[in-house]
């Protein structure tokens, strides 16, 4: 990834300690990276379930990172990972709404019971700020466009509940303990280092594979659904923004984090043909189940008290990506 060095961010990280956990996966270890630019002491807690060992090779040489293999769902490693910690950003989680249908009581381990024991080693450490992953998903059944924080329905995944208890758990540490705690609702995040491979692989990844190799590309429905897809500099930006936020308005609350924005799954494939210069067939199966039809996110709350502004948008984002790759 391509970053300047801004210097209110590199003066505010400069030799603070951040625990990232999941800083093996996608968002974990483009946010780990720009936290190392900018001279920060950078942990990373993975299980390597999800998060590759390749995502983080490059940074083992540098004195100011150190790795930790172990898991969220045991509270000793948790606390363990906590000491000598200024801030925590909690990115480990099992994603995919598919994946949490098949398997809900692992969904529910990770996410929720993994979630718990981080705001209690975070709590018990004295961390100063606790910022995590929520997601869209949250938004559920609601129907109104754009997505407005405040307004959600009910959840259609065993992930979007996963991810809604967290906003609740959150809350309440923050309210019952003042542990300072600062979520982030992920709108479709791709990027660099996103897996194309396995059965829960996210869409763009997907496409960009398939079309790379000229296979047909599967498009679930008829391919007007809509996303606000979001390039990962954008969730790194917001990721540092609120790990700086003294705002204490914003503290047991959550942010949108997207370019507001959408297009549809047609739009995309036809744009990475173009980008990729592929011709390309698409087929078309059903929809899946839990997935929300159209998505869109007014990001306003997050401009105004975390002073977020997306770096990156939808088609600059997919031209990187596919250099990337």
């Amino acid at each position: 990834m391509l970053h300047m060095i801004d210097t209110t961010i590199h003066s505010f990280f400069k030799n603070k300690s951040v625990l990232i956990t999941g800083g093996a996966g996608f968002i974990g270890s483009n946010l780990a990276e720009t936290l190392l630019k900018n001279e920060a002491k950078v942990v990373v807690l993975d299980n390597l379930s999800t998060g590759r060992r390749e995502n983080i090779l490059e940074f083992e040489s540098n004195p100011n990172f150190t790795f930790i293999e172990g898991d969220i769902t045991d509270l000793e490693t948790c606390r363990n990972a906590c000491q000598n910690i200024d801030y925590v950003s909690h990115q480990a989680a099992l994603g995919s709404v598919p994946r949490s249908i098949a398997f809900p009581e692992k969904t529910n381990w990770v996410n929720v019971q993994g979630f718990v024991n981080m705001l209690l080693a975070a709590k018990d450490a004295g961390i100063k700020q606790f910022v995590y992953a929520s997601s869209s998903s949250v938004y559920g059944d609601e129907p109104t466009l754009p997505k407005v924080e405040s307004r959600i329905g009910t959840p259609l995944s065993p992930y979007a509940v996963s991810k809604l208890t967290n906003e609740l758990y959150a809350d309440v540490f923050y309210k019952t303990y003042g542990l300072k705690t600062v979520g982030l609702r992920y709108f479709n995040v791709f990027g660099p280092k996103q897996d194309p491979n396995g059965a829960y692989a996210a869409v763009i990844p997907l496409f960009i594979d398939r079309i790379k190799k000229h296979e047909t590309v599967i498009i679930n429905g008829d391919g007007n659904t809509t996303r606000d897809f979001t390039f990962v500099a954008n969730a790194v930006e917001a990721n540092l923004r609120a790990l700086m936020c003294s705002n204490s308005d914003a503290f047991a609350s959550v942010f949108n984090v997207a370019c507001g924005q959408n297009f549809s799954l047609n739009q995309l494939f036809d744009l990475l043909k173009s980008k990729m210069q592929i011709e390309a067939l698409a087929e078309h199966r059903e929809e899946r189940k839990g997935d929300i039809r159209n998505s869109l996110a007014d990001i306003s709350k997050a401009k105004n008290l975390l002073g977020y502004e997306p770096k990156v948008y939808f088609e600059e984002g997919i031209e990187k990506t596919i250099a990337w790759f």
